[in-house]
């Protein structure tokens, strides 16, 4: 019986492209989750956008001699393009500057606010002295008040975990410009977590299958539970729909509150260009359906309380109590998956200190599937993990080129020269049972570990069966049976049965070369479907168009199963399916690459 599986993923920031440590967080992972599911028969529904409000996209559009909207219309296409160039198979990537998305925040919000779980209050703000403007909190750094780490944000300490005010750290600047921000009284709207504190613990102490550095960071921010602003004085932001808010220009919603209701508005959006505006509630109001949240660890704050508590007080199940919101009893996140950071040099990934390879660029050099493989395999699933341009050729040329490309390659090309086709096992012997059994038992074990969001064990299971083939096929010699053909036919049939089903192994890692390898099988038709990008008008304001990915994956054919070759299949020569990089690449990097500190 299949399963309806929300696949939400964090949404990447508007005010510039996106480098290879972000999609190493967000973007990888939950394709890779998302095509296993599609294809073991679940109903899937991943969702995303831009996020594209707050002040450091207008500070970017100004230094960019933009207008904010110009700024965020030409980072979504960027980004769009950009996902769509690596595979990612959203059912939807939309952006945050919708009129839906509006509504559906404000509706969100207008069941919080009924329920008592805002609270309005009167509070110092920080405004950048040279330009007038509010500061986000995680645009000013000091020192923490709590544990003296030095580099703590306006907004939270990354060392001890606790929760800041910008006011309390100590010596604190701007991250914009690095001047001491002023301080001034404002009055603005608060989420008031601390009427969550017996339920969000409650309901965090149920969290059984969760990364443990996920639940553990969640349960101690429990522990200091305080009102947090979800309100800012900016212009550009989702308008507040309250008597005495609505009509004040410089009020909108924090940037951080709209951005995460985005799961759901992005859900609702989808149902509504599907044509079937209820759509979305098979995902969000069944109680039998799951939903997995994808994201860097930076994040975790907003999925594992923020959002969950959003989700309380829609649904009036929040210390307080409630009425259910206009949206039904929403369910509350399955799982968190969260990524830890990939680095370079030891240090993130940093756009302003050069330390950055775009996806952009790194797709244009190497194309997408040896970019997904090294995040699935050698990417920062459970600790931080650190990119070398060594690493990445050694995983290219020893993994992909020299042992799944030489795969596929020799046994396609034996049984094209020798037969014409997939030969007939006319003379079957134990080796060929034990292989073909063993890359069956496969299927299992790497569902069990994708199921589990286990990608590094997924993927190393997947090879393993691509080493018994290789050892398989060395062993038996094909090339040496020519006086007994019957015996190679056979040996040739086990061989291109398992290249066939190692290819449904590592489809949802690799979807681009899974779709050749299909092909040069003798497949016809889509294999493993890739997104695309469509242009739509927003659904509320018709003046307003802008790019979207959607794409037509039911009617992909890779399932998650063996199944038989077909005898008699023609089959060609093949070409590489992954070219062999130059091992001084490992050295260097490419020119355009920043030098790698030794």
């Amino acid at each position: 019986m299949s399963a309806s599986v929300l696949t939400a993923v964090a949404w990447p920031y508007a005010n510039g492209p996106r480098h290879i440590g972000h999609v190493s967080g967000f973007g990888v992972p939950s394709d890779v989750f998302s095509r296993y599911q599609r294809m073991a028969g679940n109903q899937v529904l991943m969702v995303s956008g831009t996020d594209e409000h707050g002040t450091p996209i207008s500070v970017q559009a100004e230094n960019e001699g933009l207008t904010t909207r110009q700024l965020a219309d030409k980072y979504n296409r960027v980004i769009t393009e950009d996902l769509q160039g690596l595979g990612l198979s959203y059912d939807l990537f939309t952006r945050t500057t919708t009129g839906n998305h509006y509504k559906v925040v404000q509706d969100l919000f207008l069941a919080l606010h009924r329920n008592g779980y805002v609270l309005p209050k009167t509070t110092t703000g920080a405004i950048s002295p040279s330009t007038g403007r509010t500061l986000p909190d995680r645009y000013i750094e000091g020192t923490c008040p709590i544990c003296g780490y030095d580099g703590a944000r306006g907004d939270q300490c990354d060392n001890c975990g606790n929760q800041l005010d910008p006011a309390e750290l100590k010596n604190p600047v701007s991250r914009i410009n690095g001047e001491k921000p002023e301080f001034v009284e404002t009055e603005h709207l608060f989420l008031d977590l601390p009427s969550f504190t017996e339920s969000l613990g409650k309901w965090l102490s149920t969290r059984d299958g969760w990364r443990p550095n996920v639940l553990k960071f969640a349960q101690n921010l429990v522990e200091d539970m305080r009102p947090r602003a979800i309100s800012r004085d900016l212009d550009w932001g989702v308008p507040i729909p309250l008597d005495g808010w609505r009509d004040q220009p410089m009020k909108r919603f924090y940037v951080w509150f709209d951005a995460v209701i985005g799961y759901l508005s992005a859900s609702v959006e989808w149902a509504r260009r599907t044509g079937d505006p209820d759509a979305w509630k098979k995902w969000w109001t069944d109680p039998a359906a799951q939903g997995y949240y994808f994201m860097g660890k930076d994040n975790i704050t907003f999925h594992a309380q923020i959002w969950p508590t959003l989700l309380m007080g829609h649904n009036g199940q929040g210390d307080k109590g409630g009425t259910t919101g206009p949206f039904g009893e929403l369910n509350l996140p399955g799982e968190v998956v969260s990524s830890e950071f990939l680095t370079m040099s030891g240090s993130k990934f940093s756009t302003s200190r050069g330390t950055v390879i775009y996806v952009r660029d790194f797709l244009r050099e190497f194309g997408p599937d040896t970019l997904r493989y090294f995040i699935s395999v050698a990417g920062p699933e459970n600790q931080d993990t650190d990119f070398t341009w060594d690493e990445f050729v050694r995983r290219t040329n020893f993994e992909l080129a020299n042992e799944w490309g030489n795969l596929v390659n020799r046994s396609i090309s034996m049984a094209a020269k020798n037969n014409g086709a997939v030969p007939a096992p006319t003379a079957p012997a134990p080796a060929d049972e034990e292989l073909k059994a063993q890359a069956r038992a496969a299927f299992d074990t790497v569902g069990a570990h994708l199921r589990s969001s286990r990608f590094k064990l997924a993927s190393q299971e997947a090879m393993r069966v691509v080493s018994a083939a290789n050892k398989y096929l060395s062993d038996q010699e094909p090339w040496k049976l020519k006086e007994d053909p019957d015996r190679r036919d056979a040996v040739l049939h086990t061989a291109l049965q398992v290249v066939s089903d190692a290819n449904t192994l590592l489809t949802p890692f690799l979807p681009h070369s899974a779709q050749k390898v299909h092909e040069l099988l003798g497949g016809t038709g889509v294999w493993a479907a890739q997104p695309e990008i469509r242009e739509v008008d927003d659904l509320d304001e018709p003046s307003a168009s802008y790019p979207v990915l959607m794409g037509e994956y039911a009617a992909e054919q890779a399932k998650w199963e063996s199944t038989d070759i077909e005898v008699g299949r023609p089959l060609d020569k093949p070409k590489p399916l992954f070219a062999k990089l130059d091992a001084e690449l490992g050295e260097t990097g490419p020119e355009w690459a920043p030098i790698q500190q030794s």
